[in-house]
């Protein structure tokens, strides 16, 4: 008995091994075919003016250049810094360019590069930004590029196997998998209208996968990651996705016209409790209680009153409150949507002509990014000391300070020695701030260096 329950047990286990391997989706194959459309997202903001030569070294410059103390003297073109203040993901969704992210990767950037997957670099246009929904469409410069397909998120159920692919932590098209964990979340706290219901997941969500899609097992998208719930800012398997049906509204009035626009029911509303249904005689608890109409509001001109329960807008079940201005927030202003309210124990169907929801005023006013022209360099230098080149041998200058920017990017440490930049040898701070100031406004271009008795060329990007 026990030599057969030795062999029996096996036998049972690689049978559901073996179901169980059958039953497993193919993530592989899901992110083989859709990889080329992930792009990784970096943006450069403007910082205060800096001089790329050490305060002491920039006085003694001024002296020479200026002898004469005149106080109109000014040293143009002393390049700015920029700093590198955010890495997310986004996708491509045609083959001409456009690429979605979230409003809040890119909202106020001056420079926004696109990485793609074949490691080609674009600078980005941008095409229109939504705080409300956390989205932005961008356009690249380019042709024939492979894109996503969009799914129905509303066919999604709790449970459905999801995957994600994005750049957690820079680490740039990293893939993670797992389930819709609910539906119509709503996250408070991102604006005061809130006009989104988030999927909700367990998919292991990190800082710079922001803006990547979440597909589902067709290799749809049905969803753009934006936030997660967390006490550490990393992952503790609650995250939440735009769903893709708000998405594919907000990138055709995006593409349309630069800006959002979403209508306005002009109510104040609060969760239908136990409480509540038992004393207006409900079944069970659901939909939206008017706690107030606004005055001359939509909802006034159209009938609905204080103490109504709003049940359906425009064929739209409200079984949550919070489902109410998400629903509003799919329409635009001066449509027409029929409003199922239930009142004095009876339903009763109102026709409401929407308003204009204040954030459109917000949208409408997003400011216009430009490409920094700020500094090239991220970087101060000052002059080596006699002493420092009879022992090193070297001409040059020290990197005294470096900050965020392309030569952190490009590998520079503090105390490195420049002896060459753009193929121009380095002498003095005179010497390497002449060289700053020709160089190119956008592009890489060469800069030697002597670390700890080794020399190495570097590749530096520059664009200002």
């Amino acid at each position: 008995m026990r030599v057969l329950g030795f062999l029996f047990v096996p036998a049972l286990m690689l049978a559901s091994a073996s179901l169980t391997a059958a039953e497993l989706p193919d993530f592989a194959t899901l992110v083989e075919k859709n990889a080329p459309t992930i792009v990784e997202i970096s943006t450069t903001r403007r910082v205060a003016a800096r001089s790329p030569i050490a305060d002491e070294e920039l006085e003694e410059l001024l002296r020479r250049l200026n002898p004469d103390g005149d106080p109109d003297f000014d040293i143009e073109g002393i390049p700015e810094q920029r700093q590198r203040a955010a890495v997310g993901s986004g996708f491509l969704i045609s083959s001409d360019g456009y690429v979605i992210t979230n409003n809040h990767v890119v909202v106020g950037a001056d420079e926004i590069q696109v990485t793609l997957n074949d490691r080609r670099v674009f600078d980005a246009k941008v095409i229109g930004l939504d705080e409300p929904s956390d989205l932005a469409l961008l356009k690249l410069d380019a042709e024939n590029l492979p894109y996503v397909e969009f799914g129905n998120s509303d066919a999604l159920r709790v449970g459905d196997w999801v995957l994600a692919i994005g750049s957690p932590f820079g680490l740039e098209f990293s893939a993670a998998a797992g389930i819709v964990s609910a539906k119509g979340r709503s996250v408070p706290g991102r604006s005061a209208y809130n006009y989104m219901s988030f999927i909700q997941t367990d998919v292991a969500i990190n800082q710079g996968n922001s803006g990547g899609p979440l597909f589902n097992l067709a290799g749809e998208v049905v969803g753009i990651n934006s936030q997660i719930l967390s006490s550490t800012g990393g992952s503790n398997g609650i995250s939440f996705s735009i769903p893709s049906n708000v998405a594919m509204n907000v990138v055709a009035q995006l593409q349309e016209t630069g800006v959002v626009e979403r209508g306005l029911l002009g109510v104040r509303m609060r969760e239908v409790d136990y409480a509540l249904a038992e004393i207006f005689g409900l079944d069970r608890p659901q939909g939206a209680f008017v706690d107030e109409v606004q005055p001359e509001s939509p909802a006034a001109n159209g009938g609905i009153r204080n103490e109504d329960i709003i049940l359906e807008f425009n064929g739209h079940e409200i079984e949550y409150y919070t489902d109410l201005p998400f629903y509003v927030g799919q329409y635009r202003p001066d449509t027409t949507a029929d409003v199922l309210i239930y009142r004095d124990g009876e339903l009763t169907t109102r026709s409401v002509t929407l308003g204009s929801s204040p954030t459109n005023v917000v949208a409408n006013n997003t400011p216009e990014v430009v490409r920094d022209r700020g500094n090239p360099l991220g970087f101060r230098v000052t002059g080596l000391s006699e002493e420092a080149r009879q022992v090193s041998g070297l001409n040059g200058v020290r990197i005294a300070e470096l900050n965020d920017g392309p030569g952190r990017e490009a590998g520079l440490r503090e105390g490195d020695v420049i002896v060459a930049l753009n193929r121009r040898e380095i002498t003095s701070t005179e010497e390497f701030a002449e060289i700053a100031n020709s160089l190119p406004e956008t592009g890489f271009v060469p800069i030697r260096i002597v670390r700890e008795g080794q020399a190495t060329t570097l590749a530096l990007e520059i664009s200002r």
